[in-house]
């Protein structure tokens, strides 16, 4: 697959423990992996030209990797529309963690994508509801994170048209961690876990 990878890239610009951990930036980092599975691999970031995201970039992609967290504002609505578009048309789109509120996902859902938060270093299980799908191939029943900040229901996205994570806390919060999209508004899958790690498995196999 042709991946691009979009990160907004700043808190590697303003926190030294971000840019110790991601030298290469967060969307290196995720390229990284994806590029050892095989796929060819493209990176953007929200300061270069069009944020990264030409026409041509656009429609060269498979599938759209999106990680945004605090500077989605700053992102040009006529760039977000045109993500849109191009899921519409069939580009595979995976919004990753705080991606929830980034104007692409929000344009597609049509609803405000909130949900409930609290800082939290604590233990987060995610179930494997769904076995049989390729995106948990591999895996065990559960993903256990040992230190997570909470993401709770209500979820305010439509209705999943496939469910594969369930997410549990140690505060007792459930959370619906790994919805899948299809068809109607385009094809895409949100992976919310990762404020503290990036959770390969749900990007591997998102096109098959």
């Amino acid at each position: 697959m042709k991946i691009t990878v979009w990160n907004e890239n700043r808190h590697e610009k303003t926190n030294s423990v971000v840019a110790e951990n991601y030298p290469e930036g967060i969307h290196g980092a995720i390229a990284a992996f994806l590029k050892e599975e095989g796929h060819d691999l493209t990176t953007a970031t929200l300061d270069e030209l069009d944020h990264g995201l030409t026409d041509k970039v656009l429609e060269e992609t498979d599938v759209l990797v999106w990680w945004g967290h605090k500077a989605h504002d700053e992102v040009k609505d006529e760039i977000a529309e045109k993500v849109k578009a191009r899921v519409w048309n069939g580009m595979g789109l995976v919004v990753l963690h705080s991606g929830h509120f980034s104007k692409p996902f929000t344009k597609l859902m049509g609803t405000g994508c909130d949900l409930k938060w609290r800082e939290a270093d604590e233990k987060e299980r995610l179930w494997v509801v769904d076995p049989t799908h390729p995106i948990t191939e591999g895996l065990s029943e559960y993903i256990e994170l040992e230190k997570e900040e909470m993401y709770g229901e209500h979820f305010d996205i439509p209705t999943p048209d496939e469910l594969i994570f369930i997410s549990w806390f140690e505060g007792g919060e459930v959370f619906r961690s790994g919805p899948r999209l299809n068809e109607a508004r385009g094809r895409f899958f949100i992976s919310v876990p990762g404020m503290r790690r990036i959770q390969p498995i749900t990007i591997k196999k998102f096109n098959k």
